[in-house]
């Protein structure tokens, strides 16, 4: 349902983009000025990769979060803590209304977990050796019910869509942009001349670093959402403790690969600042929490 809910919203947005570039004549006026752009064509295009490179990833996000963090599935319990592990995420996605997700584990000392996959009755859990070893039971669950928040939520698509909504804009306004300062500017006539690509490589940056605002700001979002549903499966105040717990090993480097930071429970660092992060200080998430 969610998948056609993605493909649905993602046509509405070309559609209304569509409509609104007729209504307000834009194309009319750009060829006033000298630059003959087809638009429509071009927003089909840059869908096409925008939606398409997130869908892509969405699809493949189990595996490479396997590949990427080397997690040893758990099938048959080797242990008492994985027997405990697995017993407890199947009882909260029972909580949840969810399936069953597969339940993982990763090795690394950083205490941390991630949850992801296209499909929430399909999904994947996943804490560090860590974590599961350092922190107490009640903690260790409320960090598996906030994943499993993620899961029930949606968050993974939700995001997917996001992203591919950003994706499409940021190329579509770097190629207008650079297509109307070859034509206008460099008078070129025919064809692309170096101004095109020097312009629209410009502005896919400076565009793409506007977009991860709008990006991090959702990611920011669903982590009070995650850290509410963590807090009903559980109690909130093993879901202050899990959070306290992590603020107490804050200053540990994160060693979850660079696309499964947002997924992860544990803030990323950034150097620009607030706005570039995908988690709330934990400081902020807590006193939610407490409100």
């Amino acid at each position: 349902m969610r998948i056609l809910l993605f493909l649905a919203t993602n046509l509405a947005v070309l559609v209304l983009v569509s409509l609104i570039f007729n209504l307000l004549g834009f194309e009319s006026i750009l060829m006033a000025n000298g630059v003959d752009l087809n638009l429509t064509a071009l927003l089909v295009f840059c869908a096409l990769f925008g939606f398409g490179g997130s869908a892509i990833s969405l699809f493949l996000s189990k595996w490479m979060a396997k590949r990427g963090t080397g997690t040893y599935i758990v099938t048959q319990p080797r242990n008492n803590d994985e027997q405990w592990l697995l017993e407890t995420v199947h009882r909260l996605a029972d909580e949840a209304g969810i399936g069953r997700p597969e339940v993982g584990v990763f090795p690394s000392e950083t205490a941390n977990a991630f949850a992801t996959g296209w499909n929430r009755n399909n999904a994947l859990v996943a804490v560090s050796a860590g974590l599961l070893r350092r922190f107490q039971p009640n903690e260790v669950r409320a960090v598996l019910a906030h994943e499993i928040g993620h899961v029930a939520n949606g968050d993974m698509v939700t995001l997917t869509l996001i992203q591919g909504v950003v994706n499409t804009f940021v190329m579509f306004f770097a190629r207008i942009i650079g297509h109307t300062v070859d034509r206008v500017v460099f008078k070129t006539e025919r064809g692309y001349g170096i101004g095109y690509f020097i312009v629209t490589i410009v502005a896919e940056i400076v565009l793409g670093f506007l977009a991860s605002m709008i990006v991090m700001w959702f990611s920011r979002f669903r982590e009070y959402r995650a850290d509410a549903a963590g807090a009903s499966l559980t109690t909130s105040n093993d879901m202050i403790a899990a959070l306290q717990r992590l603020r107490v090993e804050q200053g540990m480097p994160s060693e979850l690969p660079g696309e499964l930071t947002a997924f992860g429970i544990r803030p990323g660092t950034s150097s620009l600042g607030q706005l570039l992060r995908s988690h709330p200080p934990l400081e902020d998430r807590i006193r939610a929490l407490q409100s």
